[in-house]
């Protein structure tokens, strides 16, 4: 991931995409940390201290110290620390050596992928009676993504943070040189694949899309929504294997060797993808499937785009998102208590829609699309309003300790796929010995 402000004011994103292939430090990684210590927090007059480690950066980190001030403001016995020193990439490594050294935070900015890797451990807290069961919180109006992310074995372990999802936007020019019309929602995949070859000129170096070909969870996390769609899951029922390994991954992998033999897809072989989208920006290259943190730096690029939802092989577009969450750590009756007022006021409308609007996150539920502010926002950044559309079909990676290992056999399934070393077939009967030896290890 880089540091690099996506969508207006949005964290640092994206290189592997929020911690999927992430894996928890060991207790000898946990050196001298600033620590929070396990003290009560309470001074004399009963102000609690609550320490954030936020994570952001930028735009984000300029929208969180102005959401703490505010609630500081209309919660005078809190005061809210910020710290930590890391960005998002690194928490779970940070929040893993404190668990070491008994030094973690109260609330700590979590990619939901990251998320069972400390679940594990009795300092985070359940949240399911603070969220879930009250009638105070928004919970039933979240998307069905953002509940999911911090959902972990039926309880709630942290609170939707952040959210996105993914879309095809396609660059206008490019379309209209090759005399392609541009797609509309309710397209296949097939018509993608074709598209991508129409839209291919060998002659002017243009591509007709592009596919991060690192390896990593940003190679990885585009091909959950067709696995999806096809009735396959990342982990099957019972969780002693993948539940991709048949039809669903074999034809998933098929659209990938489709766009290779077409020689119509550009691999970026660097994390992060920044050569696709500077390729993309560059006009050379009409479609690459994207979320919406891209969008500042292709207006930025004064790109004339078009969104539209993801293809599908089956008429129903199913899509993914890779939300970020709002760990609590207990650290005491008083900072625990603090804590969870904190972020019970951050899931407030009012609170929320800045923070999506000014850290770049999609609408964390119905309630906060609806809010003025939304509403204007999404008018002013075209494409934007489909993103949210598509929470509708929105799902999640699972949030299960093996899903790194999963991720990493995967990854490397689509990369011989997409360097045509292998077949589909074969590579995904490679995945499946690696996934599933993991997943046995893991129970």
């Amino acid at each position: 991931m880089n540091a690099v402000d996506r969508m207006p004011g949005a964290p640092t994103r994206r290189g592997v995409l929020r911690g999927g292939g992430a894996i928890a430090l060991t207790a000898a990684a946990g050196a001298a940390l600033s620590g929070c210590g396990a003290d009560d927090g309470m001074s004399a007059d009963g102000t609690v201290r609550v320490d954030l480690w936020h994570g952001q950066a930028d735009s984000a980190l300029a929208a969180i110290k102005r959401l703490v001030a505010d609630f500081e403001a209309t919660h005078p016995k809190i005061r809210v620390g910020m710290g930590g020193g890391v960005i998002a990439d690194a928490m779970l490594q940070k929040v893993t050596a404190g668990l070491a050294s008994d030094s973690v935070p109260d609330i700590a900015y979590i990619f939901g992928s990251d998320l069972a890797s400390i679940a594990r451990s009795p300092k985070l807290v359940d949240l399911t009676d603070h969220l879930r069961d009250r009638g105070d919180t928004p919970w039933k109006q979240y998307w069905p993504a953002a509940r999911d992310a911090v959902t972990v074995d039926g309880k709630v372990r942290a609170a939707p943070a952040l959210l996105d999802s993914l879309a095809v936007v396609c660059n206008k020019k490019v379309f209209d040189d090759a005399g392609v019309p541009l797609p509309e929602d309710g397209w296949s995949w097939q018509e993608f694949t074709d598209t991508a070859k129409k839209l291919t000129d060998t002659g002017s170096s243009t591509f007709g899309t592009g596919w991060p070909g690192a390896g990593d969870e940003d190679t990885v996390w585009r091909m959950w929504p067709l696995i999806w769609e096809l009735g396959g899951d990342v982990i099957a029922p019972r969780k002693r294997e993948i539940g991709f390994a048949g039809e669903p991954g074999v034809r998933a992998l098929e659209v990938v060797r489709t766009l290779v033999e077409d020689e119509s897809v550009y691999v970026d072989p660097k994390p992060g993808g920044e050569q696709m989208y500077q390729v993309f920006a560059s006009g050379r290259m009409g479609m690459v499937v994207t979320g919406p943190w891209q969008l500042p730096d292709i207006r930025q690029a004064k790109v004339d785009y078009h969104v539209v939802r993801l293809p599908s092989f089956k008429g129903s577009s199913v899509t993914i998102s890779g939300p970020d969450t709002w760990a609590v750590f207990d650290n005491g009756p008083a900072r625990l208590k603090a804590a969870r007022t904190l972020i019970s006021w951050l899931m407030e409308p009012e609170q929320n829609v800045l923070w999506d609007v000014e850290a770049g996150s999609l609408p964390l539920s119905r309630t906060m699309e609806k809010q003025p502010q939304w509403i204007e926002h999404t008018e002013q950044v075209p494409g934007l309003a489909v993103f949210t559309a598509a929470l509708e079909t929105a799902r999640v990676r699972p949030v299960d300790p093996s899903y790194p290992q999963i991720s990493k056999a995967f990854g490397e399934a689509v990369i011989s796929v997409l360097l045509g070393r292998s077949t589909p077939e074969n590579a995904l009967r490679a995945c499946a010995d690696k996934a599933n030896a993991a997943l046995a290890k893991s129970r």
